[in-house]
């Protein structure tokens, strides 16, 4: 049996107050993420915009699943999805 944990993405900012706290929920889980900083890379804004329709950061991906933004995420989890999307279970 083997558990595959799925990629996670987020679209952040050094200067944003809401990445800080997805990020520090996300570090709650236990998980590592990749953090596509959108202050270094300009032209992440356009594509942040595209994938999601938003302009607004952090926007956070688990696998290909869109989740929102931290508020999105936070309500996600004080709803119980969002460890099911963190921790599949195992597949044989």
């Amino acid at each position: 049996m083997s558990t595959t944990t799925p990629e996670i993405v987020m679209y952040s900012s050094a200067w944003c107050p809401y990445c800080r706290a997805a990020r520090a929920l996300l570090d709650r889980k236990g998980v590592s993420y990749t953090v596509l900083d959108v202050d270094a890379e300009p032209a992440l804004w356009s594509e942040l915009e595209e994938r999601t329709g938003r302009d607004t950061v952090p926007q956070i991906f688990i696998g290909t699943q869109h989740v929102g933004g931290y508020d999105d995420m936070a309500a996600l989890d004080r709803a119980g999805g969002l460890d099911p999307l963190l921790f599949p279970k195992s597949t044989p």
